[in-house]
């Protein structure tokens, strides 16, 4: 696939990761108190913590996950999109200004500051962790998929990069350098995204017949034999690779190519042609051999343009409940679960005023909009443009890049290389405020200076880098932006009844909201863990037989966080009216 290593593109790598790191030394000097290294002492600028936003929020699941989706799938991959934007919503009508006013560094501060409780902290900071690691896996996976081919180097290896560079980005600045990070990526990711969909539009569309030798239409197959040796298509896999595969068998009309195409003629032309994609399955050998068989199919454009094409939303289409179930929970995680993300409420802490929180919001919201109309030409075009590796959907972007120039494809890649270090880092820095500023300072009343909770806070964030690097091994296989759906999940079902009943709801109590956070994040975790693609993608179980066949719970785990808010508070608050 990577078809060797290509020195100019190690170069212009090495480059921008490195101007990363320098640049987090250079800030070294502004984080040496606790309000420097959690909240860069509230001096960002608006329009600069806007972009950041941009750049903690668009991950490695929006480059890399969704670009892969809709390469795969088509339509379906860009819903993916449509609910993150959303999302924004709540964030700017809900959130934004009553947070900053309420909050100092952490999500808890905010949820704590009306009735000063140990228990809302102690419950919010763990929240905090678990929803900070869950979303930390995703980063690091597509950390290990982006290296493989540009360094030559294993998953693994890239993992551990990525986590290495990562803490030492929070070790040296904390919150300053990784709101400038964020912000230099942001920047980066949204003008060479833009700059790449220019080139697939100028490119248009070029059909390849079924017989040609360029594009095959037979299968690919790939065996993993017990002993850990593996064959693709026939030949060790040191020998050879996967042909790359994607092209439009016939255009419509029955040209051979469209020439400069505009945006919406890019999308019209797609939906009049005939289109090969490419599915997968899996058999075991009694003798423990494992075969995975990659078929081409053709579609129709026209279908791949509309939902219920890849199996997350083929409920859509086919019209069992549990699947279609299992699409409305998903769409509404992601529309609750933005403004529940530890790491993007704390950057509301790094602006002056309430004001200025509501206006770096509306930046973030038309940055991140913008980015992801491009994501669906980017998908697209990695869909039709004869780069696509069929076992790994995460990589269709940069392979996309690969197929205009090496330089390009260096340079999108290292842009999403830098686009994990930024959201690593912010929730590298969540988590070690939870470990810290919540945990030891404020519910175990552990004495500790500003220094001093700095210096821990480094530590912390040594430790939870060394379990995400573990995680991003363990969970190699899985897309990227499945698994922030479920990060959505947990956020929304443990955070979001907890902040709007707050914010809302005069009756809530500091027992409700204790309630409401524990028992949406442990019943949202013990879905996920209980749940068929659990069984099927982590344990290699039988999928039929795990207990619950959706596996996205946000349907139900929201609405118990807030029905358990509304019965605790109540119960709570006659009680204090009796005492």
């Amino acid at each position: 696939m990577n078809g060797g290593i290509n020195p100019e593109a190690v170069a212009v790598f090495a480059l921008i990761v490195g101007a990363t790191l320098a640049l987090s030394f250079w800030l070294g000097a502004k984080a040496k108190s606790a309000s420097g290294f959690f909240a860069a002492g509230g001096d960002i600028p608006w329009f600069v913590n806007g972009i950041a936003f941009a750049g903690d929020y668009l991950s490695a699941a929006s480059f890399l996950g969704i670009c892969g989706m809709i390469a795969f799938y088509g339509y379906d991959g860009f819903l993916y999109s449509i609910g993150y934007l959303a999302g924004w919503v709540v964030a700017l009508f809900v959130v934004a200004e009553p947070l900053k006013r309420l909050g100092k560094y952490t999500f808890a501060d905010a949820l704590s500051a009306r009735f000063k409780s140990r228990g809302i902290t102690a419950a919010a900071g763990l929240s905090t962790l678990v929803v900070s690691l869950f979303y930390l896996i995703p980063q690091m996976v597509g950390a290990g998929v982006l290296v493989r081919p540009l360094l030559g180097l294993p998953h693994w290896a890239g993992v551990v990069m990525v986590g290495t560079v990562v803490i030492v980005i929070v070790m040296s600045a904390g919150m300053v350098s990784t709101t400038y990070v964020q912000f230099l990526k942001g920047l980066l990711l949204v003008t060479f995204s833009a700059l790449l969909t220019v080139m697939i539009l100028q490119r248009g569309f070029t059909s390849t017949p079924a017989d040609s030798p360029a594009k095959p239409l037979e299968p690919q197959t790939q065996v993993t034999r017990p002993d850990g040796q593996v064959l693709i298509n026939g030949k060790p896999k040191s020998e050879s690779a996967f042909r790359p595969v994607g092209h439009i068998l016939e255009l419509p009309g029955g040209v051979k190519e469209t020439g400069p195409l505009t945006p919406w003629g890019y999308l019209s032309t797609l939906a009049g042609s005939k289109i090969v994609t490419w599915s997968s399955k899996t058999t075991k050998d009694p003798d423990g051999t494992t075969t995975v068989t990659y078929t081409p199919k053709v579609q129709q454009g026209s279908d791949l343009l509309q939902p219920g094409n890849a199996p997350t939303f083929a409920g859509l289409k086919n019209g069992k409940p549990v699947e279609r179930l299992n699409f409305i929970s998903l769409m509404l995680a992601l529309f609750c679960g933005t403004a529940s993300l530890p790491h993007i409420l704390i950057r509301y802490y790094t602006v002056r005023n309430p004001a200025a929180a509501r206006k770096s919001t509306i930046v973030g919201i038309g940055s991140i909009g913008f980015f992801y109309v491009l994501t669906l030409y980017l998908g697209l075009g990695a869909m039709t443009n004869g780069s696509l590796d069929v076992t790994n959907n995460n990589m269709a972007a940069p392979l996309l890049a690969r197929a205009f120039s090496d330089s390009l494809f260096a340079i999108i890649s290292a842009i999403a290389f830098t686009t994990v270090l930024g959201t690593v880092s912010g929730l590298i820095i969540a988590a070690s405020g939870a470990v810290v500023h919540d945990l030891m300072t404020t519910v175990f009343r552990v004495g500790l200076s500003e220094e001093e909770q700095v210096s821990v806070a480094k530590l912390a964030s040594v430790a939870v880098g060394a379990i995400a690097i573990i995680l991003g091994i363990l969970f190699e296989k899985m897309n990227v932006s499945f698994l922030v759906g479920w990060a959505f999940s947990v956020a929304a079902s443990a955070n979001l009844p907890a902040l709007v009943m707050l914010l809302f709801w005069k009756r809530t109590t500091a027992a409700g909201i204790t309630a409401a956070i524990l028992v949406g994040m442990c019943s949202s975790l013990g879905w996920i863990l209980l749940s068929s693609e659990t069984y099927k993608n982590v344990y290699g179980l039988d999928p039929a037989t795990a207990p619950f066949q959706m596996s996205q719970p946000g349907l139900v785990t929201i609405p118990l966080g807030f029905l358990t808010l509304i019965v605790v508070s109540l119960l709570t608050k006659r009680r204090l009216a009796e005492a």
